[in-house]
């Protein structure tokens, strides 16, 4: 193992002592070479499963994504292990002439699997989980056990990385006392990941799979007052998401449901008038009427003349999923600190609406792309991308400040620090960046994932 020293200089003084020290407690990329870690499994869908998702009564677009991800029998993640692959060796990037060599190299291995994907914790082991590990190590109160959460933690690799990093570069007694958590809700996945950290014996008394969804409150028992880390990656673009729609640019939001026609074998949405609480709170949060509030006079009647010249429908995502774990680790969690990774942008995105989501399968050895979320049938991953400023102000009002910030009364400052960073600059700043460069300086996880981002949440002096 390197041993490195990082200076702060490109830390934001919001994360600094006046000492200058740091002060808190701290695309899907279709690059193919995985090997899986079971045998994959045949075809699953004889039967349009997503028919069978809703019942008599129509249900929201939230539940139909939930079920066609995360159903016990034929969810997407939760019926088998193949979405998720497991490289057979590191890749040796500094052996590799550059980019070229590179997505060769990646498209030899691909050819001989069948994964639909992987993480980049996954392709740049064990570099990625380090960098992770180093930011964890250099910002923690070391005086206190460490206790890590991960949420959906895949294959296990960042698990494994994380403790390896500690295991070989931090004091002894913080490997010792440490206690890693996994959270997750696939078993097939829960255990692989049993497998991966047991290659090191000693991880395995300080390493547990707690099988169960994250979000579900029942599953968390008592709140813990100690301080401790969450971290999720790749985690909120799989969350459920709701969806408003509108008729035309003035016309008010509608909940959108998911039924079935009279035919039983086709599925429609239904508009409804906003009245789930937690749509409210979302909408609450983006603040979409005070936004159409604060118009002039003039610019709504704009608004209202286009609209009935040219009437385009809206239609708008909100992360509905994210704001319900959010608040649950919040509640469960107080003095959490939060790292998050996950996309910012996804390309070739076919459904419309802001924060629309890619609706993609793999068949044949190539992905397919769904013009529609009804579609997914249990055999299509549905992901989205993240809007980091929407993510941080969910933050902030899980916390309880965004909602005192708003009362005009109260003088309570902010109850967490946040930070938001291009992966490029996160890995510059804790990573070994030397590790993934190829011989012509091409560096892939700095140069090619360009449409990811870390999120950074630590609790401030005003959490009671």
């Amino acid at each position: 193992m390197f041993s490195r020293t990082f200076t702060t200089k490109r830390l934001p003084l919001l994360f600094l002592t006046p000492k200058g020290i740091l002060s808190f407690s701290l695309s899907r990329i279709n690059f193919s070479a995985v090997i899986p870690s079971e045998p994959s499994l045949p075809p699953l869908f004889e039967a349009p499963f997503s028919t069978h998702i809703v019942g008599d009564k129509p249900i929201l677009v939230r539940d139909f994504i939930h079920s066609a991800l995360y159903d016990p029998k034929h969810g997407y993640f939760s019926q088998r292990s193949g979405p998720v692959g497991v490289l057979e060796k590191s890749i040796k990037f500094n052996q590799l002439q550059g980019r070229k060599a590179y997505m060769k190299y990646l498209d030899d291995i691909y050819k001989r699997s069948d994964i639909a994907w992987f993480t980049p914790v996954e392709l740049f082991k064990p570099w990625y989980a380090h960098g992770i590990a180093e930011a964890i190590m250099r910002t923690t109160n070391l005086s206190v056990p460490l206790k890590i959460y991960e949420i959906g933690g895949g294959s296990g690799t960042c698990a494994k990385g994380i403790m390896d990093y500690i295991m070989l570069n931090g004091p002894s007694r913080v490997y010792n006392n440490m206690t890693y958590i996994s959270v997750e809700i696939s078993p097939s996945l829960a255990e692989i990941q049993r497998k991966t950290v047991g290659e090191v014996r000693s991880h395995l008394s300080k390493f547990r799979v707690e099988c169960r969804d994250a979000a579900d409150r029942s599953g968390w028992g008592d709140v813990e007052q100690q301080p401790c880390w969450v971290i999720m990656l790749e985690v909120l673009d799989n969350l459920p998401h709701d969806l408003l729609y509108s008729e035309n640019q003035v016309s008010p939001w509608m909940e959108v449901w998911v039924e079935k026609q009279s035919d039983r074998e086709t599925l429609s949405e239904l508009y409804k008038p906003l009245q789930d609480s937690l749509i409210k709170q979302c909408v609450e949060i983006i603040d979409f009427d005070k936004n159409h509030s604060s118009q002039s006079s003039a610019i709504k009647m704009a608004r209202s003349i286009w609209s009935k010249v040219s009437p385009k429908p809206r239609r708008c995502w909100l992360p509905t999923g994210c704001l319900k774990l959010l608040e649950v680790l919040h509640e469960v969690l107080p003095k959490m600190s939060l790292i998050a990774s996950d996309f910012s942008f996804l390309p070739d995105v076919r459904l419309p609406g802001e924060r629309a989501p890619l609706v993609s399968t793999k068949k044949d050895g190539s992905s397919l792309d769904y013009g529609s979320y009804l579609d997914a049938k249990g055999d299509a991953d549905i992901f989205f991308p993240t809007d980091f400023w929407l993510l941080e102000s969910m933050d902030h009002y899980c916390s309880g400040w965004l909602k005192l910030h708003n009362d005009k009364s109260s003088k309570q400052g902010r109850k967490r620090r946040t930070i938001t960073l291009d992966t490029s600059s996160f890995m510059e700043e804790f990573g070994l960046p030397s590790k993934t460069r190829t011989k012509d300086g091409y560096n892939p996880l700095l140069d090619d994932f360009k449409n990811t981002k870390f999120y950074l949440s630590v609790p401030t002096h005003n959490t009671k």
